[in-house]
This record gives structure tokens, C-alpha cells and sequence, in this order.
């Protein structure tokens, strides 16, 4: 093994390790087993030695932003045992790559997604999805209005090949991560009246405050593999 790769290996656990530290000391805050909480770690942008080094540190969640990319990964390390996540929005013409590979989409919108989903995945494996939320009315963020949740949540329990695993949202961009507590509690709230207690909530700049809110999987990128060649990251 080069030298190189025990430095990228070494850089990856740290940075694991000091994530679920974090996130071991905000459920000792809100009074809750971290156990509750999955870290999903966000590869996209990252060399595959980054993401085979974070697999072999025991991260076996792993998301990605572009089907394609997902796809990509699995062709290029197919012995990797990780349960792969979509995390951003999806066409319709990639919901095939989706149903194929994924274990989680955290970005369902639409009932028309649900269906090129529910159509393309076998019953036999459900896809478990979150139903993204515009918790703040962003016109600039995609999601379902928090009044058209439930319609959605119906739409997707008519597939079996579906499992409704609760509620995403992504508050508007903030200076302080305090400034994104109102938002988690409220898609907190909306989760809990209607009987969907999973939250996937909270990035590299506010995992702890969403923690500390209710989530039970979080998204991180940066605090696990630095930054992306100079791209910005969660």
C-alpha cells in the first residue's frame, strides 16, 4: 500500500471519527442513543481512493448527487458492501439507475417520480424514499409545500416496491447553523403529525443543530473528505 493512499486513509477515518464524535455529543444534548442517527458521508466530486478509504473506515452509507454518478461508482467499484443514497433531484429518464442501485432517494417531489421509481424498482427490495420538504417556501429549492406532503406520502404507498422512510428538507442558506433550528423543528413537527418520524436533516455546516432536532440521517461531505477540488460541498 503506498504511502499516498495510508494518508488519504488516515485523513478519512479522522474525519469520520470526529463526525460521530459530533454527533455522539448532540444526541447527549437532545437526550438521544446515537444510535438513532445514520451518517450518510456524501462522496460526490471525490476520487474513488477517498471513498474506498472511507468504506474500508466503515462508512457504509455513501451518497451521491447525479444518478449517472452513482452508476459510475458501483461499475468502477462494484465490490464495495455500501447501501447507496441519492441525494439530489432526479429525471425521470435516470429513475431506472435510481430503483436499480439505491437503498435511499432523500429527494422525492413529485407523484410522478414515485411512479418512474415504483415502476422500475422490484417489490422484492423496496426503495425506501424521503419526501423533500420546502420548508421555507424557497422558490429556488425544489420540494412539495408542507400542505401537499400528504398527497405525496398516498402517492408513493401505492407502489409496493416503495417504503416511505420520512421527511427531508434543507433550510435556507445561513450565516450561524443555530439560524436553521426553526426549520428542523418544523419539518420535526410536520413529521410527527403525520406519522413519519424519519428526518433527513442537516449537512457539514449544521448536522449537530439537526441532530439535535430529530434526524435520524444526516448528510456530510466536507467534514469527512475536505473539500472537492475546489468545489463547494455539504
Amino acid at each position: 500500500m503506498s504511502e499516498s493512499h495510508l494518508d488519504v486513509g488516515d485523513e478519512v477515518r479522522r474525519g469520520i471519527a470526529q463526525v460521530q464524535e459530533r454527533i455522539a455529543a448532540a444526541c447527549a444534548r437532545a437526550g438521544r442513543d446515537p444510535s438513532e442517527v445514520t451518517l450518510v458521508g456524501v462522496s460526490k466530486f471525490q476520487p474513488d481512493p477517498m471513498v474506498r478509504a472511507a468504506v474500508d473506515a466503515g462508512l457504509l452509507d455513501l451518497a451521491e448527487n447525479y444518478a449517472q454518478a452513482m452508476r459510475d461508482r458501483v461499475e468502477a467499484m462494484p465490490d464495495l458492501p455500501v447501501r447507496w443514497h441519492q441525494i439530489g433531484p432526479l429525471q425521470r429518464n435516470k429513475a431506472g439507475i435510481v430503483a436499480r442501485i439505491a437503498a435511499y432517494f432523500h429527494a422525492l417531489d413529485s407523484p410522478a417520480i414515485a411512479d418512474a421509481l415504483g415502476t422500475r424498482r422490484d417489490p422484492a427490495t423496496p426503495l425506501h424514499v424521503f419526501v423533500q420538504v420546502n420548508i421555507a417556501g424557497e422558490t429556488t429549492k425544489s420540494g412539495v409545500d408542507p400542505a401537499d406532503v400528504p398527497d405525496l406520502i398516498a402517492a408513493v404507498q401505492q407502489h409496493p416496491s416503495l417504503r416511505v422512510a420520512g421527511l427531508m428538507g434543507m433550510p435556507p442558506l445561513a450565516e450561524r447553523p443555530e439560524d436553521s433550528r426553526e426549520h428542523f423543528a418544523a419539518l420535526r413537527e410536520l413529521g410527527l403529525r403525520l406519522g413519519v418520524p424519519g428526518l433527513s436533516l442537516g449537512t457539514t455546516d449544521d448536522f449537530e443543530v439537526a441532530v439535535e432536532e430529530g434526524a435520524t440521517m444526516v448528510r456530510v461531505g466536507r467534514s469527512i473528505f475536505g473539500s472537492r477540488h475546489g468545489r463547494p460541498g455539504r
